[in-house]
């Protein structure tokens, strides 16, 4: 099974073609095309190629699926014998891809 991790919005995610994950909001349309640029690992069933800190010339190619919002996070500050009472709500946005193609980088980056 080929698998790759790719690093988006400060986060790591392993990925495999065909997947569909969540990522922190991306700068593009639904049923277009995102390339995620930084590859920090491709593993195949007999390579694995480490980069450091990333694969040169690997490419992980997605299509956004859609713009999601996760679920509601409430956050309530309480101070005793004060009479303060705070509460707060958030949504986090997401997009929703999903992998299409991992492309491989140059050789020679084997381990």
């Amino acid at each position: 099974m080929k698998y790759a991790i790719v690093l988006c919005g400060g986060k790591q995610y392993r990925v495999s073609e065909g997947s569909i994950l969540e990522v922190d909001r991306l700068a593009a349309e639904p049923e277009k095309s995102y390339q995620f640029e930084e590859v920090l690992m491709i593993a195949d069933e007999s390579k694995v190629h480490v980069g450091a800190p990333t694969v040169t010339g690997a490419k992980v190619k997605a299509v956004v699926l859609e713009h999601v919002r996760g679920p509601k996070v409430r956050v309530f500050h309480y101070k005793n014998k004060m009479r303060y009472r705070k509460t707060q709500g958030h949504r986090q946005d997401y997009t929703r891809v999903r992998v299409e193609k991992i492309t491989p980088g140059k050789k020679g980056s084997e381990d």
